[in-house]
């Protein structure tokens, strides 16, 4: 058996062609890069370098050499990576969303599990049974229900959207408002919102939407301007919108798309695993 640390100084040596790069790289002696080529080379009974006094090289045999090496290292690699993310997958709960919401929502409960562990970065709806199936993720909050052979899904509540508009807009004098009557409104949105995004752009007209990447940023420009800006019945529980001190009115979004249903889905055979998750989260929402 080959040890790993003699492929991986084939590898960089194919990679950067000389012994001093090699030795810098894996951060060892010129020497040690040395007596592992020779060693290498002894164990494989074959001559793959070529040396010369003042310079030394792959042959032909060394550069194949060098190829079935780094499959070698990355079939190692692949096996560490699915033995550790099996060992994860039982002793911690990944879970993840499509929308920010849920996870802002799970994020401000006191009482979540140790080994409760939230991904911050919103999946895309196509990767959900895939990242269930491989067990990249335990649970994944989703706005449909989804039911397969090896996958259902628990209901866990309603997000229900609304605008802040200025107080002196005649809009904010109304109990509830439809996405047409926003049309042609600049609105100040965070980036990251996942679905949500596209439902807004698909349904008011002619509206502008200014993008903000940091939270900080989002909050300081609403500070000091008067764009309206959209919020949730979940999404209250960040502190990443205006504080209490902002005085544009909340007016509820009446259209059915401003409306979105929300379960977690999971493998039916870790449900036992993911049910206090359930519990919790369907305890919480308001």
């Amino acid at each position: 058996m080959i040890d790993n640390y003699l492929l991986e100084e084939l590898v960089t040596f194919s990679k950067y062609g000389t012994l001093a790069a090699t030795a810098e790289e894996l951060m060892v002696t010129q020497p040690t890069v040395t007596r592992g080529m020779q060693k290498l080379e002894d164990e494989l009974n074959v001559k793959i370098f070529d040396r010369q006094p003042n310079h030394i090289s792959l042959t032909k045999t060394g550069i194949l050499a060098a190829k079935e090496a780094q499959k070698v290292l990355n079939q190692n690699q692949s096996f560490i990576d699915t033995i550790q993310a099996y060992e994860a997958s039982h002793t911690t709960i990944k879970v993840g969303s499509v929308a920010p919401g849920p996870i802002l929502m799970l994020h401000s409960l006191d009482n979540i599990p140790d080994n409760l562990v939230i991904n911050d970065n919103l999946l895309e709806q196509e990767a959900i049974i895939n990242d269930l199936e491989n067990r990249s993720f335990a649970a994944i909050l989703t706005n449909k229900e989804i039911m397969t052979d090896s996958i259902e899904s628990r209901f866990i509540g309603s997000e229900h959207l609304s605008v802040n508009l200025d107080k002196f807009t005649y809009l904010a004098n109304k109990n509830s408002v439809k996405f047409e009557e926003l049309k042609g409104m600049s609105f100040i949105v965070i980036n990251d919102i996942g679905i949500w995004k596209q439902i807004i752009q698909d349904n008011i007209p002619d509206a502008k939407f200014l993008y903000q990447e940091q939270y900080d940023a989002f909050k300081e420009i609403t500070q000091y301007s008067s764009f309206p800006y959209f919020s949730t019945n979940v999404s209250k529980a960040s502190d990443h919108l205006p504080t209490q001190d902002d005085d544009r009115i909340k007016i509820p979004i009446s259209d059915d798309a401003g409306s979105m249903d929300f379960y977690v889905s999971y493998l039916k055979n870790r449900k036992s695993k993911v049910s206090s998750l359930i519990k919790l989260m369907s305890q919480s929402w308001k």
